[in-house]
């Protein structure tokens, strides 16, 4: 394994660790929570609040998958990339 393999392990094992916690549960439930309000058009004002909201909801649904990316790159951590091709 090389040392950016060991790295990348430390910081998936520091992430997944990450995810065990309460306030990551409480994060994600908030998360959840606000992606329901901005997630309503009668509410947008104009195009540009629109967007913002559009931005907004980018962010949190990429925080709300982050566990699941983690998860499945420390899986293949240490998989041949050329493997499946």
């Amino acid at each position: 394994m090389t040392e950016t393999d060991r790295e990348l392990e430390k910081y998936y094992e520091d992430m997944l660790t990450t995810f065990r916690t309460a306030g990551w549960k409480t994060l994600t439930e908030d998360l959840h929570t606000n992606a329901e309000g901005i997630n309503n058009v009668e509410s947008t004002k104009d195009d540009k609040d629109l967007y913002f909201r559009k931005g907004q909801l980018y962010v949190i649904a990429t925080l709300l998958n982050l566990e699941e990316h983690v998860r499945d790159s420390y899986d293949r951590l240490g998989e041949d990339p050329d493997a499946a091709l």
